[in-house]
C-alpha cells in the first residue's frame, strides 16, 4: 500500500528517525506544529481510522514532550489534552493495540507536569493506560520507557518514584540498546537518584546513538561529574 504524504510525515524513518522525531530533536517548534497541522486534518476527516488517530496522538505527545524540554507548560498541556482525543479513539477502534494504549497513557502523564493538580484528572489513566500496554506487550522497550517517564513524575506517596523509573527504563534499555530516548531518561532519571556519574554515561549514551538531540546536550551539561 502506497503511503499518503500526510501518513510518511510521521511513519518513514529519515536516518532512524521521523520527520516528527527530528523536529523534537531540534526543538523546532514550528516545523512539529506544521506537521500536527497535517495529521490532524487526516485524523479529522478519518474519525473510524485508528492508524490515522494514533499517528495525530503520537506527534502531539511529541509537541507536548517538547514543551517540557522548552519549559512551556501551556505548550505541553494543549498538547497533550489535543493527542488524548485522538489516542481514545485510536484505542477505542483497537483496543487490543499495545501500542495505542501507550501513546495515551504517555498523553495523560504529559499534562501532569504543567499542573499538579492535574493528576486528580489524569493520572488513573496514564497509571491504567501504561499497565494495560505492558499486559499486552511486556517486550516493548518504548513501552517500558513509557512506564519510567510516568514513574519518574509520579511521587513515591502515589506509589511511583525515581527507583521505580530507573527499573523500568533499565529494562527499556536492555530491550532496545540502541534506544536513545530510554538511555536519555535513564540519564536524567539517575541524576535525580544522585548518581551523577552513571547519569553522565547514560546521556553520553544517549548523544551517542543521537546526536541531534539538543535535550539531550542540554541535559547532559548541566549534570555534575560527581
Amino acid at each position: 500500500m502506497r503511503l499518503t504524504f500526510v501518513a510518511a510525515l510521521l511513519v518513514i524513518p529519515i536516518w532512524g528517525r521521523t520527520p516528527a522525531e527530528r523536529a523534537l530533536d531540534a526543538q523546532d517548534r514550528a516545523a512539529l506544529e506544521k506537521i500536527i497541522t497535517q495529521l490532524s486534518a487526516k485524523a479529522e476527516a478519518r474519525p473510524q481510522d485508528a492508524a490515522a488517530q494514533y499517528a495525530a496522538a503520537q506527534a502531539n505527545s511529541l509537541l507536548a514532550q517538547l514543551g517540557i524540554e522548552l519549559g512551556d507548560k501551556a505548550l505541553g498541556k494543549n498538547a497533550a489534552e489535543a493527542g488524548i482525543v485522538s489516542a481514545r479513539k485510536a484505542v477505542a477502534a483497537q483496543p487490543d493495540r499495545a501500542e495505542y494504549h501507550r501513546v495515551l497513557g504517555m498523553l495523560c502523564g504529559q499534562v501532569i507536569p504543567a499542573n499538579v493538580m492535574a493528576g486528580l484528572k489524569y493520572g488513573k489513566c496514564a497509571m491504567e493506560e501504561v499497565e494495560k500496554a505492558v499486559e499486552l506487550d511486556a517486550k516493548s522497550s518504548d513501552i517500558w520507557l513509557s512506564r519510567g517517564v510516568g514513574n519518574y513524575y509520579l511521587p513515591a506517596m502515589f506509589g511511583g518514584g525515581v527507583e521505580k523509573a530507573i527499573g523500568d527504563l533499565e529494562k527499556a534499555v536492555a530491550l532496545n540498546p540502541k534506544s536513545s530516548e530510554a538511555h536519555l531518561w535513564l540519564g536524567i532519571a539517575l541524576r535525580k537518584a544522585g548518581r551523577n556519574a552513571d547519569a553522565r554515561k547514560a546521556l553520553a549514551k544517549s548523544l551517542e546513538i543521537n546526536p541531534a538531540r539538543k535535550w539531550a546536550k542540554q541535559q547532559l551539561e548541566k549534570t555534575p561529574a560527581q
